[in-house]
């Protein structure tokens, strides 16, 4: 294993990325735990946008959307997907690759009522990812569902979670004259052990 002091110390790869998210909640201006996630279609073509992760577990990492949004459906599909989390305030990031799994229990349900109410109302009144006529309809579908949901929805059927479980976890630091600290654990399956890496530059 090759010679990892400060930031990167440590054997357990979830408990780094933990630490490194909790500095930069206190450093970042907005959305620390926003990440680009990758997936790709049908046919192959990549596809990318931000969403905010909600939990680093002790083996995954979890978000939460519409199961009907296209991000929804090519997760089910592949099965796999990718994320970078980039932080400008601390020049670091953490890649992560691995296999996707539904979060639709308990958990989802749990963290559907920690949302504000207009939140929770929003998911019931979107469809996702679907032509939409105008904002004028949506806010009109947001005031059909809080007449039907009252004050305390349910999640929705089509709304839930993902858990990321990696292969692959990289992280990246900002080094002086563009020489930077990278360092890769990788595992060939989910019970297999971590091998670290450092990379070059």
């Amino acid at each position: 294993m090759p010679d990892r002091s400060g930031i990167f110390a440590g054997d357990d790869p979830f408990a780094i990325a933990r630490a490194w998210l909790a500095e930069a909640e206190t450093s970042e201006p907005n959305d620390p735990n926003a990440i680009a996630l990758a997936t790709v279609d049908e046919t192959g073509l990549p596809n990318s946008r931000m969403v905010l992760l909600k939990e680093i577990e002790d083996d995954a990492f979890v978000f939460y959307t519409n199961y009907q949004s296209a991000k929804a459906r090519e997760l089910d599909q592949a099965g796999k997907a990718a994320f970078v989390m980039h932080w400008k305030t601390l020049r670091r990031q953490i890649r992560v690759r691995g296999l996707i799994a539904r979060e639709d229990g308990a958990k989802a349900d749990e963290y559907f009522r920690s949302r504000s109410l207009k939140s929770r109302l929003g998911a019931w009144a979107s469809q996702q990812s679907q032509p939409l006529e105008s904002r004028a309809a949506l806010l009109a579908e947001v005031a059909k569902v809080t007449a039907k949901q009252g004050p305390n929805p349910a999640r929705p059927p089509f709304w839930g979670g993902y858990r990321l479980a990696p292969l692959e976890i990289e992280f990246w630091a900002d080094g002086a004259f563009r020489l930077h600290d990278r360092f890769r654990w990788r595992r060939t399956e989910l019970s297999a052990n971590w091998e670290v890496v450092r990379l070059n530059p």
